[in-house]
């Protein structure tokens, strides 16, 4: 499957989500390879700091100049695409060829417009294709404050919005996602009990329900430093 994380404007998190789900699928045995067609190049940074430390499992990850489009067509197994609005043309590349398209939303109305927009460069890119793909949305970055409404403000303007399946899982802004990026890990590597680990769970179950269902847990993190 064929999975593009991705939003036309910058900071709403993809990376961070793509390198997560990447890990916990290959935690659960899937043949899965990653593609960072960001010219800022942070899942790449993530991914190579992951070797660097040594921990397992390693992360397969293509650039924008290995040719996507014809390694995805031949890869037996799961493909995460993490691409912006900075390359364009890699992301109309990405959405021809993807099964479904996730798209992480923080909690803003400039937001939902620019997500809006992204509606219809998906409609427009996809339009010859006879299936067209799935696409999911998420709040990311949520309010933690229980006072403070601009969350659910911007799941219900989400909802507005057609042809979309607007997930109930919320991504809190913590300090949890920030720190385990910065070391090469998931945040479920990092903090296996904590509340970012059991948000991230949550959000996978309706993605991979066949995998959840499996009760194979993430393994805590591994190193081979030191071994």
């Amino acid at each position: 499957m064929i999975t593009v994380v991705g939003n036309l404007k910058g900071g709403c998190g993809k990376s961070t989500i793509t390198f997560n789900m990447a890990v916990w699928l290959a935690r659960r045995g899937q043949n899965v390879i990653t593609f960072d067609l960001d010219p800022q190049a942070t899942l790449s940074d993530a991914i190579e700091v992951r070797r660097e430390e040594g921990v397992q499992p390693d992360i397969k990850v293509y650039r924008s100049e290995s040719d996507p489009a014809r390694i995805m067509a031949h890869h037996q197994g799961e493909v995460l695409v993490d691409v912006g609005a900075s390359n364009l043309w890699a992301m109309r590349q990405a959405i021809a060829q993807a099964d479904r398209i996730i798209s992480p939303v923080p909690p803003s109305q400039a937001d939902v417009w620019s997500t809006a927009r992204f509606l219809d460069i998906i409609k427009e890119t996809a339009s010859s294709r006879n299936k067209r793909p799935e696409i999911y949305l998420f709040i990311n970055r949520a309010d933690t404050h229980p006072m403070l409404r601009e969350s659910d403000e911007t799941e219900a303007a989400l909802g507005t919005l057609p042809g979309v399946t607007v997930l109930k899982t919320r991504i809190a802004q913590r300090t949890a996602y920030r720190r385990s990026f910065s070391e090469g890990r998931a945040v479920f590597e990092l903090s296996p009990s904590g509340k970012a680990t059991q948000e991230f769970l949550d959000l996978m179950e309706p993605l991979y329900p066949e995998l959840v269902s499996t009760g194979k847990q993430p393994v805590t993190r591994t190193s081979k430093k030191g071994a």
